[in-house]
């Protein structure tokens, strides 16, 4: 089989050499030359840069161009599925749609799918709709969410005091450059911990599934400050939620992330996606179950094994957290970490990515621990002591942009 895959996620995160076999399949990457870079040496494929400047399914397409016919496409970030479905479209392969697709990535239709099963939803509108209706149109009138449709890593969402300031700054100063009211969306802000449930499905049966609970939130991190999350009980009523939800988007077959708000009368649905989670979320996830999401999705998918022949290790109860410092917001490219000693040297700590002074980070926003200042996993635990540690941590490390020394000049001056 002939295998196109859109390269964004470091293959440290996806072990793409365990999930395909390269051997059997020929397999092409097309991906920016950084990310090309992570993948292991000697391994039978090919390898296409692509510029990383413009639209990444025209980049794709143009990167394929004379190329023998593929049979697969497979585009496994969140950044990347729609763009896959089109490059699937132009190229005639088979697979998901951009309208299979759109549950999972439209937050209006999401949240009325999800709805219309009977869950609860935060009450939204389009901004289309809430601009016509105005603010005494809308059916809440507290704090309000403006969050783009496919939006991701909470990138380009702001919260206001009533629907009435929210229209009022659209009106006013429109919405984010390159962008659409149309592609907006309002919604009512729902107050509660924020709780994001992982695994995979086949055929809408759970094979591997984890719960865990935000420390910080997305929202958060977006604006400058760390992001975890530590692993919590999958209660039966947690578990029948999740399936609730995933059968109302048509997940069946798939690895998903969905996340929710937990609330005195129940967890409320927030939005979810057919992917695994960013961060260090694949990561905890293995260690708690013995599951590589990715990959072992990789298997089913390209198949190297069938679906009665995946095995799912037993879970002996152990948690574990996560955590990451975002550096996009410090204005420079060089930081400086103080405060984290205490806590590097806790036997909490599992793994602990910290950069130097004279290591540059990334100034756009990421969640890859190669990208970012400070970055780790932390358990076995329980869940109070790794939020506990968690919490700490946020509230003491400080990280500051620094500009580093420039090296003595020795060379002879005559």
């Amino acid at each position: 089989m002939r295998i196109l895959i859109l390269h964004r996620v470091t293959d440290k995160m996806i072990r793409h050499a365990t999930g395909i076999d390269h051997a059997a399949h020929d397999v092409t990457y097309v991906g920016p030359a950084d990310r090309l870079a992570t993948l292991p040496t000697g391994l039978r494929c090919t390898l296409i840069e692509r510029p990383d400047t413009g639209d990444l399914a025209e980049e794709v397409l143009a990167a394929v161009a004379g190329l023998p016919p593929f049979d697969m496409v497979l585009a496994l970030s969140e950044f990347d599925l729609i763009a896959g479905a089109r490059v699937r479209a132009a190229l005639g392969v088979p697979g998901d749609s951009e309208e299979d697709i759109r549950p999972w990535r439209d937050k209006v239709v999401m949240k009325s799918m999800v709805a219309a099963a009977g869950l609860r939803v935060p009450r939204y509108l389009s901004l289309t709709e809430a601009l016509e209706a105005g603010p005494d149109g809308l059916p809440w009138s507290g704090e309000t969410v403006l969050k783009p449709l496919d939006g991701a890593a909470a990138m380009n969402v702001t919260i206001h005091p009533t629907p009435a300031d929210a229209l009022a700054a659209v009106r006013e100063a429109g919405v984010p450059e390159g962008t659409e009211p149309a592609g907006f969306e309002v919604e009512e802000f729902v107050t509660g911990p924020i709780i994001h449930v992982d695994g995979m499905l086949i055929d809408g049966k759970p094979m591997a599934v984890q719960a865990s609970r935000y420390v910080g939130t997305c929202l958060g991190y977006a604006e400058g400050t760390p992001l975890g999350s530590v692993q919590i009980e999958l209660t039966p009523e947690l578990s029948r939620w999740t399936l609730d939800c995933l059968a109302a988007v048509n997940i069946t077959t798939s690895l998903f992330h969905l996340e929710g708000i937990e609330t005195p009368d129940g967890v409320v649905f927030l939005e979810v996606g057919a992917r695994f989670g960013g961060a260090d979320v694949v990561d905890t996830f293995e260690l708690a179950t013995g599951v590589h999401l990715p990959s072992r999705y990789l298997q089913l998918v390209t198949g190297g094994v069938s679906a009665e022949e995946l095995t799912w290790p037993e879970a002996d109860g152990s948690r574990y957290g996560w955590f990451c410092w975002p550096s996009h917001k410090l204005g420079a490219e060089y930081c400086r970490i103080e405060g984290e000693a205490p806590f590097r040297e806790s036997p909490l700590v599992y793994r602990w990515s910290q950069r130097p002074e004279d290591e540059p980070i990334k100034t756009v926003l990421s969640y890859a621990d190669t990208d970012i200042p400070l970055a780790g996993v932390v358990g076995p635990g329980d869940s109070a002591e790794l939020d506990r540690f968690l919490s700490d941590a946020f509230a003491t490390i400080r990280v500051t942009p620094v500009t580093p020394t420039e090296p003595a000049d020795t060379e002879p001056t005559g």
